[in-house]
């Protein structure tokens, strides 16, 4: 594994020529001062309605950085997102690392009170009462490999009552890989909710 962050984005067809363009600006725009090794991009292509979790799967397995991060087609990291992450994950040791959101509607207004996760942000991860922490992570490329993604059925519900998906699968797999998780309470990237979210799901688009 060579030194820096691959960015891994999966996403559909409908998203190409737009939402996939603003996500991966985002990756780019990061900012030049980045010590920590190159930042690349690697994107997969859901052309056969596989799901998320499978196709964030087959990207995660071509990643060849020390670290990977997470980020859904739809959405966008703040200027400062991967080298806030990358130095928090040094300074505290973590191998997973977590910050938080800032929720944008349809119209691209900034929603700060809006919150699907009202008792998360702010506090330390607390192995014993594990939170949902939404896919948009850095993680230690070798742990993320060794746990992987698996699509979640319908009914499973995780953290709060919340649907379950394949972050939260794979945030409990980190952990019992004996992954060091660690909350930045930082907002660092914007989640858009558009109207035409999909939740990872290949028969909602």
């Amino acid at each position: 594994m060579r030194p820096g962050i691959t960015v891994v984005v999966p996403t559909i067809p409908p998203r190409i020529t737009n939402l996939y363009q603003r996500a991966c600006q985002s990756v780019w725009d990061q900012r030049s001062d980045f010590e920590f090794g190159t930042i690349a991009l690697f994107t997969a292509v859901d052309r056969s309605r596989e799901g998320a979790a499978a196709t964030r799967q087959r990207a995660l397995t071509e990643v060849r950085t020390e670290w990977v991060a997470f980020l859904d087609d739809d959405d966008e990291f703040m200027p400062h997102h991967l080298l806030s992450l990358i130095t928090h994950a040094s300074a505290t040791g973590a191998d997973f690392v977590y910050s938080w959101f800032t929720i944008k509607d349809a119209a691209g207004r900034e929603c700060p009170s809006w919150d699907p996760f009202p008792n998360t942000f702010g506090k330390p991860w607390d192995p014993e009462h594990p939170v949902q922490t939404t896919v948009t992570t850095l993680v230690r490329t070798e742990l993320a490999q060794s746990v992987g993604f698996d699509t979640v059925p319908d009914g499973e519900t995780g953290a709060d009552g919340h649907r379950a998906g394949e972050d939260w699968r794979f945030t409990l797999g980190c952990q019992a890989a004996g992954g060091k998780i660690s909350h930045l309470p930082e907002r660092t990237w914007f989640w858009h909710h558009h109207g035409n979210n999909t939740s990872g799901m290949p028969d909602r688009w």
